[in-house]
């Protein structure tokens, strides 16, 4: 495993493709590392991380809870399987999530209408009206983590990620 703190590292320090560093600070060759697509992952992962926290932190969401409000919303009545496996949490942490979202009144739990032993997963008033009001702000935080890339790309981006995780 990579050192925490070279994760977390500003990338001037880290890429010198990144541009000058700071004055005071040298540039780290990273060497092989600046070719290793899981780095680059994880860095990406970290830089869209700290920048929802920097946009959403605020509204008491995290991106693993916003992702099952929105799969809720795109998908009224599924269960907490479907959802679970829609976004790679396992079962545990999934209810976790849920019970969480539940106790501030986002979602709501219903009897499944065909499986008497799960729960049909419902966004609440307060859910919808909790998306619809942080939406700008989602928006402003998916703007600023494409920001150096066009329409085109992003979309292009999107499609190879989508195929890096595909079974």
């Amino acid at each position: 495993m990579l050192c925490p703190g070279l994760m977390n590292a500003p990338d001037s320090l880290n890429d010198p493709a990144a541009g000058p560093a700071a004055p005071g600070r040298e540039a780290v060759d990273l060497g092989r590392l600046a070719a290793l697509l899981g780095y680059r992952l994880r860095r990406a992962e970290v830089f869209a991380f700290q920048n929802f926290a920097a946009h959403l932190g605020g509204d008491g969401i995290g991106p693993g809870q916003l992702g099952v409000l929105l799969l809720v919303q795109a998908n009224p009545g599924s269960n907490q399987t479907r959802i679970g496996k829609a976004l790679g949490i396992d079962r545990s942490t999934l209810v976790s999530i849920i019970d969480m979202l539940e106790t501030r009144g986002l979602i709501r739990r219903e009897p499944s209408p065909t499986d008497r032993r799960s729960h049909a997963l419902m966004l609440s008033d307060d859910g919808a009206e909790f998306l619809r009001a942080i939406r700008p702000r989602l928006d402003a935080h998916e703007a600023e983590i494409a920001r150096n890339l066009s329409a085109a790309e992003r979309a292009q981006l999107i499609d190879l990620l989508q195929r890096l995780t595909a079974p």
